[in-house]
């Protein structure tokens, strides 16, 4: 039944332009309510297609994630995406996957929020926390839980397509939750339509996909999966390409050049062969993991999909039954406090005595309160984020010379404050070849 409030119709409690452009089916279950029931508190994340918001619901005063989604009634492939995410959520249920809580509309803006309980952590943070690394028994059960999540989306033809450390979050007590499913997608064995390949972030994309394959399963998540595992190990992505062609290379490194049946039985749309041959290079990369963990980790990431099982399969791996065993939820790190206000207590507190140290440091010495970067390597290890984007740098000018003349001057001039803040208030995208040889030039002379 319509009616009219405060001037906008309403159908079932639902403005009429979602109703217009959303099918009842997938609207069915949740309870309408405005964007206006909640307090925006800070925004946490900025995507592509979305914008995440941490907010306080007005009634009941808990703390929630808005998930603004992008809607746009004259897109419908826009309009289309956002049904797709949120029927998926909602034949979801389990305590490894992020519950969708409700959705939230705003009848100035035409604005669709899908609301989530709010998760302050996730697996990159804690894989990445300085000075430590995740032990055996807490990395099992942080794999357990994503292959049991894994499992059940896969059982219900559920395709996740962009599993990583950032889309697995981590709350109070432990307990992992798949999050985004805004590339997810429904698949089955004989697929009526092709999928597209460009999906999942550059680091985790298995290489069918880099090859441009429209008729995959499972076996995409499982890859990341594997790149995940590894990565708790070491403790930063194991394969940071920059490009789709560095990370297939960096991939056939570890994996090996694969046989001509491999490029027969995959049927790819691309003509991409090797320009070399690669031997596997498990070994290398793995040596250090426990034994038990390499037979996993060759599974997950072989290069042909049908070798990689499946979550339910890799369950059963040695690698889960072997000693050490996984550790119960208490013994997994806790990286931030169980009530919020502590936590902000104790992150101001910190950043409270930095302030102080560099104060002291700054009124004795202004050169001593630079720390030099001493080796190559650790810079490169700092910049091996997936913060960043893998297309960040589509938009920028001049980027071969820009990288040449970086990488030619970078280890002479970071010990320089004043160089060093002046390069970081640059804007790169415009740079052009004037302004590169003024940045650039003298320090290429003069080291």
């Amino acid at each position: 039944m319509s009616k009219k409030i405060e001037g906008d119709e309403l159908d079932d409690g639902w403005p009429k332009w979602l109703v217009d452009n959303i099918p009842t089916e997938v609207l069915a279950g949740l309870v309408p309510k405005s964007a206006d029931s909640y307090d925006k508190l800070a925004k946490v994340r900025q995507g592509t297609y979305s914008k995440v918001y941490k907010a306080r619901d007005r009634d009941t005063g808990k703390i929630v994630a808005l998930k603004k989604v992008r809607f746009n009634t004259s897109e419908p492939e826009c309009v289309k995406f956002v049904a797709r995410e949120i029927m998926i959520l909602q034949k979801l249920n389990h305590p490894n996957i992020i519950s969708l809580e409700g959705l939230a509309t705003s009848r100035k803006h035409y604005s669709l929020y899908l609301v989530f309980d709010f998760v302050l952590s996730d697996l990159t943070k804690v894989i990445t926390r300085p000075g430590e690394r995740l032990t055996e028994p807490q990395i099992k059960c942080y794999m357990q839980q994503l292959l049991s999540g894994l499992q059940h989306c896969h059982e219900r033809g559920i395709l996740h397509r962009d599993i990583k450390g950032s889309n697995l979050l981590i709350d109070r007590n432990g307990v992992l939750k798949i999050a985004n499913f805004g590339l997810a997608n429904s698949f089955s064995p004989k697929p009526e339509r092709p999928l597209t390949s460009r999906v999942v972030t550059l680091w985790y994309r298995a290489p069918e996909l880099l090859l441009g394959s429209t008729d995959y399963g499972v076996g995409i998540d499982l890859w990341s999966a594997g790149c995940l595992l590894a990565e708790m190990f070491v403790g930063r992505p194991i394969l940071p390409g920059r490009t789709e062609v560095e990370q297939l290379h960096r991939i056939l490194k570890l994996c090996g050049t694969p046989s001509e049946d491999f490029w027969k039985k995959m049927k790819l749309p691309s003509s991409f062969r090797p320009p070399q041959h690669y031997k596997p290079g498990y070994q290398e990369v793995f040596g250090d993991f426990p034994d038990s963990s390499v037979g996993l980790l060759t599974m997950l990431l072989a290069l042909d999909p049908s070798y990689r099982g499946t979550a339910a399969s890799a369950l059963q791996s040695e690698f889960f039954s072997s000693s050490p065993l996984a550790c119960d939820l208490s013994g997994l790190p806790v990286i931030y406090e169980e009530e919020e206000e502590p936590y902000k207590t104790k992150q101001s507190s910190k950043k409270e005595k930095q302030k102080g140290r560099e104060s002291c440091n700054s009124a004795s010495s202004t050169s001593s309160s630079v720390k030099p970067i001493k080796h190559e390597e650790n810079l490169r290890a700092l910049l091996s984020t997936d913060q960043a984007h893998p297309n960040a740098t589509q938009n920028i000018q001049n980027l071969t010379l820009l990288q040449a003349s970086t990488a030619d001057i970078i280890k002479y001039r970071l010990d320089n404050p004043q160089y060093r803040s002046s390069v970081s208030r640059l804007d790169f995208r415009t740079l052009n070849l004037d302004k590169i040889s003024k940045l650039f030039g003298c320090g290429a002379k003069n080291r």
